[in-house]
């Protein structure tokens, strides 16, 4: 009799898709899949989805990579869920109920990048109440406050109807095992949850404590009055085991067993920081000394910044600091950017040559990416590629600014622009936007190191560091050492150590990290004239944002930079 594998499945939902990954437990991936999700934008700065899409997706996606690992139900040990910080809405009956204009119950969600609720973000900023102390002063309206008020501002009917919200990754381990026990990650990050708090009679289940008094003077004073019902009463740790594992429909729906382990689940950037940060770096483990020369960079449509450390650090426009939101013990701190993959992006799509280097790389067996890099390399005739921008700057705030600004109505901006309408003249925007992400990752680092932080390693992933330009550039211009892990879907990694802490194979998170976390390769910053040239150019990126607040100032707009 074939002798029955010990493995995990992490299940993560990104803005685009979901994905399934299986793991054996020292951390090496046996299949990967993944399954589109629909998205709908009804109108400008409005992003919405639906939570039967998106479960019926993870089903798809464990399923095909169940068959690509060539495993059986029977040995997964242990599943956890992350996805991106979407708000979800359910009726009393836990049906889709709309947040949407058009009134569909279908359109259920809204998503991460969601700007609908602007206004509400800035009069909640205008309380300077104490809990926005720990999210970096500035609350966003990625957040879920935020987007709770416009729902009763505006779709009122679905405010009053309301059961409850979820965080996508609270709602899908609700779907998966039935309790309605919310992530500690979560909570904290994305609600002003205040995990590092004593408890208040009535959530002796729960660490730390909502602010009653915050809800009821931004106004959500319901919130308060039926004992926090519709957003948890009860707020656990991540990697819990929740219940009794899988319940009989929900194990149907993803081809597993009833009752395998479900762990408490996480917010998707703090899953890829579980899958990176606890790598051993020139034979040093993490430890409270070394976590403070870390960070994981988490990219993808946006990018996140995760550093830890065992005392709280309070960096202005940074999120955080969260207590134990993503490793039990740490004050965690959240830099970020609201668009990274999807600014590269917009930049190529919307070149009249879109679709002309999109023939030619299905033709060749290439990315696009690869072809510009290529274009590039030729352009540069030996020297270094990032020299060819020296008159071409690129500010790359066009979904607004996450981190240190914590502005979201600051804009893109370019400089240097020509009549010039080629190939060459899309390679070389393209490699502006890849720098100006770059320059924003630094702008975070400097920030981070002013308030005690030493980060001299990056720890990478996502799908920016399938792009070795993007490699390149995130060290030349940050001086630091980009590693990367040996398991490219480290988010995915993250997910399933939360998974096989869930089932008992490893004790806490710390041990599941050193465990199953390695590096494969790294990428060292260049010296010399390269680094003069970049210290010259970031300049200019941070002489853009200055120019910006001047021309709103000339244009009489107040308040916004």
């Amino acid at each position: 009799m074939a002798r029955k594998r010990r493995l995990v499945i992490g299940v993560d939902v990104g803005t685009g898709s979901a994905r399934a990954g299986v793991f054996d437990l020292q951390g090496a991936g046996h299949g990967c899949a993944s399954h589109p999700i629909r998205l709908w934008k009804p109108q400008p700065d409005f992003v919405e989805q639906s939570s039967e899409d998106i479960w019926l997706a993870c089903g798809k996606a464990v399923a095909a990579a169940m068959k690509e690992a060539g495993a059986k139900p029977e040995d997964m040990a242990g599943l956890s869920f992350d996805a991106t910080c979407s708000l979800v809405c359910l009726d009393r009956k836990d049906k889709p109920l709309t947040v949407s204009p058009t009134g569909r119950h279908e359109q259920n969600v809204i998503v991460w990048m969601d700007h609908r609720a602007l206004e509400q973000a800035r009069r909640i900023n205008e309380t300077n109440h104490k809990v926005l102390k720990y999210v970096g002063g500035v609350i966003s309206p990625e957040m879920q406050t935020p987007k709770l008020l416009w729902l009763k501002e505006h779709l009122s009917k679905t405010w009053f109807a309301a059961g409850r919200f979820f965080d996508l990754p609270d709602y899908l381990t609700r779907r998966a095992t039935g309790s309605d026990t919310r992530s500690l990650c979560t909570t904290v990050c994305k609600w002003t949850y205040q995990g590092h708090a004593g408890n208040k009679r009535g959530q002796l289940e729960s660490i730390g404590r909502w602010d009653d008094g915050f809800f009821r003077q931004i106004g959500l004073g319901e919130i308060v009055d039926d004992g926090y019902a519709r957003i948890g009463q009860r707020i656990r740790p991540m990697g819990e085991a929740l219940g009794a594992g899988l319940t009989e429909s929900a194990a149907r729906e993803l081809h597993l067993l009833p009752g395998t382990p479900v762990g408490v689940g996480i917010i998707d950037a703090h899953a890829g920081g579980l899958g990176v940060i606890g790598a051993t770096l020139d034979g040093e483990p993490f430890s409270e000394r070394t976590c403070l020369q870390r960070l994981a960079l988490i990219g993808g449509t946006s990018s996140c910044h995760m550093a830890v450390s065992p005392k709280a650090r309070f960096v202005g426009g940074v999120w955080g600091p969260y207590y134990s939101a993503m490793i039990p013990g740490y004050w965690l701190t959240e830099g970020g950017q609201s668009a990274t993959g999807a600014l590269i992006d917009h930049v190529i799509q919307s070149s009249a040559h879109y679709s002309t280097l999109s023939s030619e790389a299905k033709k060749n067996g290439k990315s696009i990416y690869e072809l510009l890099n290529d274009r590039l390399a030729r352009l540069s005739k030996g020297r270094s590629m990032a020299m060819l921008t020296s008159r071409l700057h690129i500010l790359g705030d066009h979904h607004g600014n996450r981190s240190p600004r914590a502005n979201p109505l600051a804009r893109g901006m370019a400089s240097g622009l020509t009549l010039q309408d080629d190939m060459d003249a899309l390679a070389l925007q393209y490699l502006a936007a890849v720098q100006a992400v770059a320059y924003g990752t630094r702008h975070i680092l400097e920030s981070l190191n002013d308030k005690g932080y030493e980060v001299r390693h990056v720890l990478a992933c996502g799908g920016g560091t399938k792009n070795p330009l993007f490699l390149r550039e995130h060290a030349d211009i940050t001086g630091c050492r980009i590693h990367l892990p040996r398991e490219p879907e480290a988010v995915l990694l993250g997910a399933a150590a939360l998974g096989a802490v869930a089932c008992g194979a490893y004790a806490d998170i710390p041990a599941a990290m050193r465990a199953m976390n390695r590096t494969a390769s790294t990428v060292s910053a260049a010296g010399g004239e390269v680094r003069e040239y970049h210290d010259r150019k970031y300049k200019v990126y941070l002489q853009m944002y200055a120019d910006q607040a001047r021309y709103d100032k000339l244009m009489g707009i107040a308040g916004v930079n």
